[in-house]
C-alpha cells in the first residue's frame, strides 16, 4: 500500500484524495479550511487543518516519508510554488503539482515538480489512477542507490525471451513489467518474448541501470 499526501482541497484535490483512498491507499490531506477538512475527514486516512506553506507543518507530518505528494492548491499560485519547493527540499521523491496555466507550470517544473497537471487537460479521477500506475511506467528513485525505470528494448534483445536475455545475471536488474503499446504485462515470466517497440520496466541499482542505458545509446 502506497502513501499519498494531497495538499489543497479544491474540487480537483478532493477528487484525487478520495479516489486514491477508495483504491486502498493511505492518504493524508492538508488544507487551511476547517470546513473542507471536516467534509473529507471520513473519506481519507488522515485530514489535517494547517498551512502547508509553513515548513514546520510539513516536517511535523513527515512529508518526506510519503511516496507521492500532490500539490493541488487552488488559485494561490505563490502558495503552490512555495509548497512544491518545500516538499522537494524536504526530500519528497515524487511531487505532482496542479498549475493554473502554462507559465505557472514552467515555474513549478523549475522549482522541482516531477509532474505538472493542467486541470483542463486532466480530470482529478484520471490523475489519481495515473499516480498509482506511474510507479510502474515512470522513473522512480526508490532511494539514493535503487531505482525503477522504463527502458526501450535495444535491437539485440528483440525476439528473445527473458530467460535467454537473463538480465538479472548480466546487469543485476529485475524485470517488473513489459509494456507493449497500451498493454502491460506485469510480473512477466522467463518464456515471455521481447518484441520490437517494447518497453521494459526494471528495478535495480542505479549503477546497473546506467550500464544498460549506456549500452542502449550505442544503437
Amino acid at each position: 500500500m502506497k502513501q499519498y499526501a494531497v495538499i489543497g482541497l479544491g474540487r480537483f484535490g478532493f477528487s484525487i484524495a478520495t479516489t486514491l483512498y477508495s483504491m486502498g491507499h493511505d492518504v493524508l490531506v492538508i488544507d487551511k479550511d476547517e470546513e473542507k477538512i471536516q467534509e473529507i475527514s471520513d473519506l481519507v486516512t488522515h485530514a489535517i487543518q494547517a498551512d502547508a506553506t509553513d515548513e514546520t507543518v510539513l516536517k511535523a507530518v513527515g512529508i518526506r516519508n510519503f511516496d507521492v505528494v500532490a500539490v493541488t492548491i487552488g488559485s494561490d499560485i505563490q502558495a503552490s510554488i512555495l509548497v512544491t519547493l518545500l516538499c522537494k527540499e524536504q526530500g519528497v521523491n515524487y511531487v505532482v503539482a496542479k498549475a493554473q496555466n502554462e507559465l505557472h507550470a514552467k515555474v513549478l517544473y523549475k522549482v522541482g515538480a516531477d509532474k505538472v497537471i493542467l486541470p483542463e487537460h486532466d480530470m482529478g479521477l484520471r490523475v489519481a489512477h495515473n499516480l498509482v500506475s506511474s510507479n510502474i511506467l515512470d522513473y522512480i528513485e526508490l532511494d539514493p542507490n535503487y531505482s525503477v525505470v522504463e527502458i526501450e528494448v535495444i535491437p539485440k534483445w528483440i525476439d528473445k525471451t527473458l530467460k535467454q536475455l537473463d538480465l538479472r545475471a548480466k546487469y543485476g536488474v529485475n524485470v517488473m513489467a513489459i509494456k507493449h503499446g497500451d498493454n502491460i504485462n506485469i510480473s512477466p515470466g522467463g518464456n515471455d518474448m521481447i518484441n520490437q517497440g517494447d518497453i521494459l520496466v526494471v528495478i535495480g541499482k542505479n549503477k546497473d541501470i546506467e550500464r544498460i542505458e549506456k549500452e542502449s545509446q550505442k544503437f
